[in-house]
């Protein structure tokens, strides 16, 4: 199975069909890059890319 991401927060859809985090149900396959944020709170990556949950998150969707 293909990994879904949410294209509006960009986290990994892991089951279902909605997002678990902003419960949006428009999901992609189509995504590039990928990271994972353990520490939001003192993650210069995570600031950067507006991340504020722990997760799997795409870089860019479409």
């Amino acid at each position: 199975m293909k990994k879904q991401f949410c294209k509006k927060c960009k986290i990994i859809v892991r089951t279902g069909d909605s997002c678990p985090l902003c419960k949006s149900k428009n999901l992609t396959t189509t995504y590039y890059g990928m990271v994972s944020i353990i520490h939001p709170e003192s993650s210069h990556v995570a600031k950067k890319l507006g991340i504020t949950e722990p997760g799997d998150y795409a870089l860019k969707v479409r």
